[in-house]
């Protein structure tokens, strides 16, 4: 068994269509074909259904992707170390979230730390989320909500009050706070389904019994604001995502206590660099450094 056939089958197990997988590997789908079947017969079992150019993972195809998976996890990891050895500053952080509002003052502090290292941050619905999680292809994940799994790692680093944020000329501008019930008849803007403050927030208002009526759902969080302040509708928006410059009004919610928890996690077999850690011990002093200041407020 060669590992350039565990490549491949990884590849194919996770598009199930050969011309897609042939794409991504940068090779001809006949080679594609012809390693996958050589992989069938040193197994000596057939790992796929085949329809057309479409595959299907069989029950031999799926116990055996597990055990792939393990392994080739285990080499990347071992790759990975011996990059940050050889050279630390020239490894990359991959970050991915789900809330973005606090990125920025973490990703600044972070740079006074380590100027050089580079960094990629991706912004991922949950699902998308959890996939490259449990793959171990993140160094950390900032998300809302948390995810509790037996190969991740989640350390709660922020309780963040979910606020209604309104135009100004609104009926409800002048209030400090409002229940749920009495919004319940408004429009409003949001993120798509699939985000974790989306499914939260949705969740919190069936549970007193309505479905937000949403006028705009997109997979940008802070256009949310200027379509509030456009009095397009209104808008569930985190306490951190809060921007005190904007013409509008945030109020908070007086019943059914709109919280979300952010939470760092990562893989729990993952090798973790140095710069890693260092990255981890900035979200952990900036959430902690926010938490003194809204309790002094």
């Amino acid at each position: 068994m060669e590992l350039l056939q565990l490549q491949y089958f990884l590849a194919v197990a996770r598009l199930e269509h050969v011309t897609e997988a042939a794409r991504s590997l940068h090779v001809t789908q006949s080679s594609l074909s012809k390693t996958i079947q050589r992989l069938e017969e040193d197994l000596g079992a057939p790992l796929f259904d085949r329809t057309g150019r479409k595959l299907r993972l069989n029950e031999f195809g799926s116990t055996f992707l597990r055990r792939a998976e393990r392994a080739l996890f285990e080499l990347e990891q071992g790759k990975q170390e011996l990059r940050d050895l050889s050279s630390p500053e020239h490894r990359t952080l991959e970050l991915a979230v789900t809330t973005a509002s606090t990125l920025p003052q973490i990703l600044r502090e972070f740079r006074t730390k380590r100027p050089h290292v580079p960094i990629h941050v991706q912004m991922l619905s949950m699902q998308e989320m959890v996939t490259l999680l449990h793959r171990g292809e993140v160094d950390f994940c900032l998300s809302s909500p948390p995810l509790h799994a037996d190969d991740i790692e989640c350390q709660i680093v922020y309780t963040d009050p979910i606020l209604v944020a309104v135009p100004k000329g609104h009926r409800l501008a002048g209030r400090s706070s409002v229940s749920l019930n009495e919004i319940r008849d408004e429009s409003f803007v949001g993120v798509k389904k699939g985000y974790g403050i989306r499914n939260f927030v949705d969740a919190v208002c069936q549970s007193v019994g309505f479905v937000p009526k949403y006028v705009y759902e997109g997979d940008e969080p802070a256009r949310l604001s200027a379509l509030v302040e456009a009095d397009i509708g209104l808008a569930f928006i985190p306490s951190t995502a809060r921007n005190a410059w904007e013409p509008i009004h945030y109020l908070q919610v007086e019943d059914h206590g709109l919280v979300r928890e952010i939470a760092l996690l990562w893989h729990k077999s993952r090798y973790i660099s140095g710069a890693a850690l260092e990255f981890r011990e900035v979200v952990a002093d900036y959430f902690e450094a926010l938490t003194h200041s809204q309790r002094a407020i």
